[in-house]
């Protein structure tokens, strides 16, 4: 028998911890599945739907997984401790109408991308950034019924640290969520149809309501829910750590007058102020500098005091939209008045005889707004 020589333990290690990468990439994978599962269940049926015992689901799971993935991830897949757990996962996924057949094919190839990926990168890439990856999920996946699931989950830390052992490893980890994305839309498609709900979410009044100025170029969620601001937040990405950050930087661009800013973080659209200051700085835009016009236009001062919130949320936007050298003074706009409005019923323009009907409108935020980020594993 060979003397294992010191490169030739050096290719196994690297090739182990390539496997054992490529077995934390399809954790990651299942792990959003299994939240999306649940948080659909809780939504439509009131309660998720119990895991099935462990020692039937890996059997059931083993037998699903035969000839369907390398044998390298298979073995180090069903030989780690938290394969029961993910045996569990996969056949709760089959009970709640998800075809595994459809779906484990595609798994394996991420985790074979992944995989490969880490045998040509042996050498660690130190990470950049510090690890926020709220802010990661914000900008790879589009707001919607995954990405919140995702940030409800009680497993969300732990998907946040298999997210950073994954980008430490040298892993494109956008590339694989934004892969798991679309795996858990199917998830949550297939979960709803079981649940008898709507193939396709009708959009909520809140999000109907926001469409216009206050909304212009974000990703809002169509079921975008206001009343509750600690939701509101989570469906648009936005940590409680960057919350009270954003509040900071308001009160900061309000020397004297801090205790008026208050009002406007009640507010039901505080939530879409975070939401523009988040994608500002995603984008290299100075935030500081525009909310500085706060205090260069105080018409918002004028009116009632019940209204002061609604009226700084308006102003505070309208600062942040403005590129920086543009005038202070903002100018009534009754469009946008109409827009902002709950109540407002719009005006039918008048129409001279002849004349071809006009184009049906495009909310503003759909128009404007950047494609969102999608894309599947190579």
């Amino acid at each position: 028998m060979a003397t294992p020589t010191p490169e030739g333990e050096a290719f196994a290690e690297s090739a182990d911890e390539a496997v054992q990468t490529a077995v934390m990439a399809v954790r990651l994978v299942l792990a959003i599945a299994d939240a999306v599962r649940r948080h659909q269940q809780r939504q439509k049926a009131g309660a998720e739907r119990e895991l099935p015992p462990a020692a039937q689901a890996v059997g059931d799971a083993s037998a699903e997984l035969r000839n369907l993935w390398p044998p390298d991830i298979s073995a180090a897949l069903t030989g780690s401790a938290d394969w029961p757990q993910m045996a569990q996962q996969l056949m709760a996924l089959k009970q709640a109408g998800v075809d595994l057949d459809d779906l484990l094919p595609r798994v394996g190839e991420i985790a074979v991308t992944v995989r490969d990926a880490v045998a040509a990168n042996v050498e660690r890439v130190a990470r950049e950034g510090t690890g926020e990856w709220e802010r990661m999920l914000r900008e790879t996946l589009p707001a919607g019924p995954v990405r919140e699931a995702i940030l409800s989950s009680p497993t969300w830390p732990d998907i946040a640290a298999t997210m950073a052992r994954l980008d430490e490893r040298g892993v494109d980890v956008r590339e694989v969520l934004a892969s798991a994305h679309d795996e858990g839309l199917g998830v949550d498609q297939a979960v709803a149809k079981v649940l008898a709900a709507g193939a396709a979410p009708t959009t909520s009044r809140d999000a109907m309501l926001a469409y216009g100025p206050l909304t212009t170029g974000l990703d809002i969620p169509r079921d975008l829910d206001l009343a509750d601001q600690r939701r509101a937040l989570r469906q648009l990405a936005i940590s409680s750590q960057e919350n009270e950050r954003f509040m900071r930087l308001v009160r900061e661009a309000m020397p004297g007058r801090e205790r008026e800013a208050d009002p406007m973080f009640t507010a039901r659209q505080w939530p879409l102020v975070t939401a523009r200051m988040a994608k500002m700085e995603s984008e290299g835009t100075p935030v500081t500098p525009h909310l500085a016009r706060l205090m260069k236009d105080t018409s918002w001062e004028k009116g009632p005091d019940a209204q002061l919130g609604s009226r700084l949320v308006r102003a505070t936007t309208d600062a942040l939209c403005k590129p920086l050298g543009a005038g202070t003074q903002v100018k009534a706009s009754t469009a946008a008045a109409r827009v902002r409005s709950s109540t407002a019923v719009p005006a039918r323009p008048q129409a001279s005889k002849g004349a071809a009907p006009a184009e049906p409108t495009v909310a503003a935020h759909r128009a404007a707004g950047p494609a969102a980020m999608r894309g599947k594993a190579r």
